[in-house]
């Protein structure tokens, strides 16, 4: 269910100090990002960038140790944080230093809902429904797949943006080491649809179909039906159709296909249709003809297959926007999610600041002292949330160990 209490930007000023004050776990997200202190270096020379009111950004902030963010987060009541890479010298000091470049940082994904206009007919823009957020649930699982059996990453952290995306953070000690050449490389791969507003056509696939391509094919074909014939409609009116048409290249079997559309009675018999006259056209061609095997695949994955931003994953001294920083616009906390319950997920459902000031109220209301002295976010629905970061930390930590450990 959505959250019960509404939030009111104008609010924003009066709830951000309480939040910081009471709710931010700075040890956690300390504990995050100095990766077991090895080297010593690596929280200090972190950069960090604070949005303040009026769009007013600080770049190049650095914190010695956990307690030097803390106060300098309360003090500053950010309205965004964005965590940068750790570079050759303290952030702060990049003034005054030579040589100042950055030297690693988490693999990071970036996909917004709004790259997906070209194919959600229920919502645009910055806005998202229940049935668009389901292009996210998908992207979600064919990627976190990609990442952890393609490349044998294991420590993955998957952060609602607050708003209309999602972001991953990829924490291994391999990952955080990739050159710009090398993120390149894996992003490159990750990129299925590729091409501009004036290409139709984005997906090819040009030699046998790779073992990733397969598998994110099936899982795309386990939510095609629901979410692009029924939540999305997309063969329901001629101008949709004629879209999707647009993406087989072989003119006389677009055109016959243009004929029986109108003659179906839904997206469901339409996509049918389309499936079984390739099948034939495929059957009867010796593929010169321009139909290729694999287009209903190149199809399904133009329409299902996430769309990333590369540009954030290519560069590595991109910032990105922190886990439990608030969205300024919707007040929602950008929570940590489990991506094996991706299905569940409701951003409707993630708590704002609002109610997560109500929540504490409520939870203390005719308890004693003894009572309240629990860690304020168990006292609210952030609650889970932060049981995911702690089950990501858990896993982090015995790598985190060993490094110690061949550091000594």
């Amino acid at each position: 269910m959505p959250s019960s209490t509404s939030f009111d930007p104008e609010m924003l000023p009066d709830l951000l100090p309480i939040y910081y004050k009471r709710l931010f776990p700075y040890n956690k997200y300390y504990q995050w990002l100095s990766y077991g202190n090895v080297p010593k270096t690596y929280f200090p020379h972190r950069e960090f960038c604070f949005t303040l009111a009026d769009d007013i950004y600080v770049r190049y902030q650095s914190f010695k140790d956990q307690a030097e963010m803390e106060k300098e987060i309360k003090k500053h009541c950010p309205h965004k944080i964005d965590i940068g890479a750790i570079y050759s010298f303290r952030p702060k000091e990049h003034r005054t230093v030579s040589v100042f470049t950055p030297l690693e940082k988490e693999l990071v994904f970036d996909i917004d809902m709004t790259d997906y206009d070209e194919v959600r007919t229920c919502c645009s823009g910055a806005d998202i429904c229940h049935k668009c957020w389901k292009f996210m649930t998908v992207a979600v699982k064919i990627l976190d797949a990609a990442l952890r059996e393609d490349f044998g990453y294991q420590h993955l952290l998957w952060v609602y943006s607050g708003r209309r995306g999602v972001h991953c953070w990829v924490s291994d000690a391999s990952a955080r080491a990739l050159s710009q050449p090398q993120r390149s490389a894996v992003a490159e791969y990750l990129q299925l649809i590729r091409g501009g507003d004036s290409q139709s056509k984005k997906v090819n696939i040009t030699q046998k179909v790779h073992p990733s391509i397969k598998r994110a094919e099936g899982i795309a074909k386990k939510y095609f039906e629901e979410l692009i014939l029924e939540d999305q409609d997309l063969l329901g009116t001629p101008d949709q159709w004629g879209k999707v048409l647009t993406l087989i290249p072989e003119q006389s079997l677009r055109e016959s296909l243009e004929k029986v559309m109108s003659q179906c009675s839904n997206s469901h018999q339409r996509w049918n249709t389309i499936q079984s006259e390739i099948s034939k056209a495929i059957n009867k061609s010796d593929f010169k003809k321009g139909i290729k095997p694999n287009l209903v695949t190149e199809i399904i994955l133009q329409l299902v297959y996430p769309r990333l931003d590369i540009h954030v994953t290519k560069g590595l001294n991109h910032l990105l926007k922190s886990p439990f920083c608030i969205h300024p616009k919707t007040g929602r906390v950008c929570v940590c999610f489990d991506p094996r319950k991706a299905d569940a997920f409701d951003p409707m459902a993630v708590p704002n600041l609002s109610q997560l000031v109500e929540e504490i109220n409520q939870f203390d209301a005719g308890k004693t002292d003894e009572e309240r002295a629990v860690a304020e976010y168990k006292k609210t629905s952030m609650k889970e949330a932060v049981i995911v970061f702690e089950s990501f930390l858990a896993g982090l930590s015995k790598e985190n160990a060993s490094r110690r450990q061949e550091s000594s």
